[in-house]
């Protein structure tokens, strides 16, 4: 279902599904950290995160519906800045 960038209007159906979405997915977060799953704990709230994350950049930011090359651009662009603050810092262990 994805149209022309310009024209799209989402219905206030889709907006207040993903909310319920992520409500329920932090509700899940926490009830998962109550549970001793060893370490998959982190994994699964990394996983939970992620999935959140991409619902708000795909619905919440509108990257569902906009050119596919905007959306790489400014995906490369986040990584290499992140990248660039990943290798600028001087890491240090105490103890």
């Amino acid at each position: 279902m994805r149209t022309n960038s310009a024209h799209h209007i989402i219905p206030t159906r889709v907006y207040y599904t993903i909310f319920g979405l992520l409500i329920f997915c932090t509700f899940l977060t926490v009830q998962i950290s109550f549970l001793d799953l060893g370490p998959l704990n982190a994994v699964a709230a990394l996983g939970i995160a992620v999935f959140k994350a991409t619902l708000v950049v795909l619905f919440f930011m509108h990257a569902w519906y906009s050119p596919r090359l905007t959306s790489v651009f400014w995906l490369g662009i986040l990584l290499a800045m992140t990248m660039t603050d990943y290798v600028t810092r001087v890491w240090r262990t105490y103890g």
